[in-house]
């Protein structure tokens, strides 16, 4: 193989990029990256009206860029999405699972029906849209790349007092030992899979647990001794996505400005 530099390991010109939970956040933050190093990237997410903004805004900043609006806790709209994508672009080379959700409450009275709304979207909707692209697009073609965004709360029990979220904290560790056994199964088919376990992040999800003072109490923990912004997860999406990343796979990286490593 003739050698290449690290500008064109990391080119992902001629790929194509599905982000789900894409229209804000981290999901637009991680759409922007692959963006910029030359992938086509497609953003799901069930509002339009999202979705309309984040189209607006990734053009603006040159990313070729389509929309699509599915709510991936519903198992039936995955199938019709796969399709979709595949009709459109024909393939799917790199797939980050980004959508997720969660809910607040004491481990002792969390509700059931909570916790089955958690697991659906963040656990198994990931492993069916992975399956389905993985199945009709990746191993078909010897080449894949998926990204799954887990979380430090995967990763380590957070204290209470900054969050109480059985549901969402399980299904995070869930998402890890995914991404294991996906990489373990598929790293024969040129396909690796990764995970992303972000710290505390300013965002619709976080910002709940994150008014002071909490904030202050997250911050002491953090080496760093900030939150993550919005260009943190760019790097790290960018090695995983691309040849750059190729022997990397069954990983869960945190990017948390060291707050478990203390």
């Amino acid at each position: 193989m003739a050698s290449r530099n690290i500008k064109q390991m990391l080119d992902l010109g001629g790929r194509i990029a599905v982000v789900t939970g894409g229209s804000r956040g981290l999901g637009l933050q991680i759409a922007e990256s692959l963006g910029e190093l030359g992938a086509e990237v497609a953003i799901t997410a069930r509002k339009k009206i999202e979705l309309d903004e984040a189209l607006a805004y990734l053009e603006k900043r040159g990313v070729n860029v389509t929309t699509w609006v599915s709510d991936l806790s519903r198992k039936d709209q995955i199938e019709p999405l796969v399709s979709g994508l595949l009709e459109r672009y024909g393939k799917v080379d790199i797939l980050v699972n980004n959508a997720g959700t969660s809910w607040g409450a004491p481990a002792e009275t969390h509700p059931v029906d909570a916790w089955e709304k958690v697991m659906a979207l963040n656990l198994t909707a990931m492993f069916m849209l992975s399956q389905q692209i993985g199945l009709r697009s990746m191993i078909p073609q010897k080449w894949g790349r998926i990204i799954n965004n887990a979380s430090i709360a995967g990763l380590i029990a957070p204290d209470p007092r900054i969050m109480r979220a059985v549901a969402y904290n399980t299904s995070k560790a869930g998402v890890i030992g995914l991404t294991r056994s996906l990489a373990a199964e598929w790293g024969r088919h040129g396909i690796t899979v990764n995970a992303i376990c972000p710290g505390f992040f300013p965002s619709r999800m976080t910002g709940g647990v994150l008014d002071d003072p909490t904030t202050r109490f997250v911050l002491d923990g953090t080496p760093t001794g900030r939150l993550g912004n919005d260009e943190d997860l760019k790097g790290i999406v960018a090695l995983m996505a691309s040849e750059a990343g190729s022997h990397i796979t069954g990983q869960a990286l945190a990017v948390d400005g060291g707050a478990t490593a203390i």
